[in-house]
């Protein structure tokens, strides 16, 4: 089975290579060289940042078990990392909008270094408290950059269409090509150079104070509301107004929630559903073929969002469709496919399948991350822009802890059912916000025409 692994890494490599080569000029979006320099400099930052987080990932788990804690513990180590991001990350977010997101991505290396340390020490409580960290700056890494970068391109008088090729590059590289070398790097690290299960962590942290350094030394700040006379109560009720009375808003964050809870769910299920019996499968390889597919996606965003005629609304639907599919192809195995009862040897029949399937939505995934960007970065006010975004994670972090506190209690073709029941319903609900896009965007063409046609009559009453 070696060779499967190979030929759909193979594959998906040829692809990737052959949409980069054969993008046209349109496709490329040729930019100032103003826009370039302020491009690159972001991706080298999120790249960094991108790298400090990828590090650890694969290592979490397993340095936990080495210090000799059982699933239980650190199934409790987990749920405070998420609960945290839940409990907090709203409060950094409102502060991120207030205090400046040049601040708050500073803040995001600093709790993230403190959180790498905390993996020196076996004891529970200190790890415990690394975890908090963790969940505090993850909700920086995903609220900080992007309101950061929105705002900082629109302030320096950039095309808004430019903006996506920022996206989508941002996610080609850094949850792509970042992803598989860190991946790679780590193994280096543990198992080449037996440098320990901590190593990768120290590594993250160098990366996270080179990427701090580049940001003190290049970024300018902005803010979302930086009046002094509004604290952070007033600034929650102001974002979840603005929640409750957009459509456009509550329907993005729905979406979000469901998508990225069944990504999440995936992240914990995609291991025991390839390996039900012990197979012998190769992690990391498939952990980089995952990356490799989400490169792939983020490179056909790219030429999705090329062109403004495709509006993101309008393809975002089918993808969750795709993806709902996807997740969907476990039940139907298991119904399928006979099961073997053989412990041990290579990956079944049913896994292949199920391998191709979770390639595919992680293909998803690259077109969803780029995608979502360029929706929030379009209906989510900018004084209240990081605020609203981590309002979008409460019921998202909700559900991940619900969901690995009950992980043993339910088979897991019933995990990823619900999985593929929830993309559906975002596939619902994203056909509802590109409906009522479509009709706004109607709408203020007909009163745009509407002012035009006066304007040309008024000489004649005069």
């Amino acid at each position: 089975m070696e060779f499967f692994y190979w030929m759909v890494f193979g594959g998906l490599a040829a692809v990737v290579a052959a949409l980069e080569l054969s993008k046209t000029s349109r496709d490329r979006n040729n930019t100032s060289s103003a826009f370039s320099s302020f491009k690159n400099n972001y991706l080298l930052v999120y790249s960094l940042m991108m790298a400090g987080d990828w590090l650890q990932g694969p290592y979490v788990y397993y340095l936990y078990s080495q210090y000799g804690f059982g699933k239980g513990d650190i199934g409790h180590l987990f749920i405070a990392g998420f609960g945290s991001s839940m409990l907090f990350g709203t409060i950094v977010g409102s502060l991120a909008d207030k205090q400046g997101r040049k601040r708050a991505s500073i803040t995001y290396c600093i709790t993230y270094i403190l959180s790498c340390a905390t993996k020196h020490s076996p004891e529970y409580k200190i790890l415990m408290v690394g975890r908090v960290l963790g969940g505090i700056a993850t909700s920086l890494l995903f609220s900080a950059f992007e309101s950061w970068l929105v705002a900082e391109h629109f302030k320096r008088g950039f095309d808004q269409q430019c903006l996506s090729v920022t996206f989508s590059q941002a996610i080609f590289l850094g949850n792509g090509l970042v992803a598989i070398v860190a991946g790679l790097f780590g193994n280096v690290l543990v198992d080449t150079l037996a440098l320990g299960p901590v190593a990768p962590f120290d590594a993250a942290a160098c990366f996270l104070a080179i990427g701090m350094a580049v940001i003190m030394s290049s970024w300018t700040e902005n803010y979302g509301d930086p009046s002094e006379n509004k604290d952070l109560l007033t600034q929650f009720k102001g974002a979840a107004a603005a929640i409750a009375s957009d459509e456009k808003i509550t329907l993005l964050g729905a979406i979000q929630s469901l998508f990225e809870g069944s990504m999440y769910t995936f992240v914990f299920l995609w291991t025991p559903a390839l390996s039900p019996n012990g197979e012998d499968i190769p992690h990391g390889f498939i952990f980089a073929t995952f990356m490799l597919a989400s490169m792939l996606g983020s490179s056909i965003a790219s030429r999705l969002m090329a062109h403004s005629s495709l509006k993101v609304e309008s393809y975002m639907q089918i993808v969750f469709v795709i993806s709902a599919f996807a997740l969907f192809l476990p039940v139907i195995t298991s119904f399928l496919v006979v099961p073997s009862g053989e412990k041990g040897g290579g990956i079944s029949f049913s896994g292949c399948i199920q391998l191709i399937g979770f390639c595919t939505f992680e293909a998803c995934v690259g077109i969803f991350w780029p995608s979502i960007m360029k929706m929030r970065s379009q209906y989510i006010p900018e004084e209240a822009r990081s605020t609203i975004m981590n309002f979008f994670r409460i019921p998202l972090n909700i559900f991940v802890c619900i969901v690995l506190y009950n992980v043993d209690a339910y088979p897991i073709v019933f995990m990823f059912g619900m999985c593929s029941v929830f993309l559906f319903v975002a596939s619902l609900l994203q056909k509802r916000l590109r409906f009522i896009a479509e009709n706004q965007r109607s709408r203020s063409q007909e009163w745009t025409a509407m002012k035009e046609t006066d304007t040309e009559a008024e000489p004649l009453n005069i």
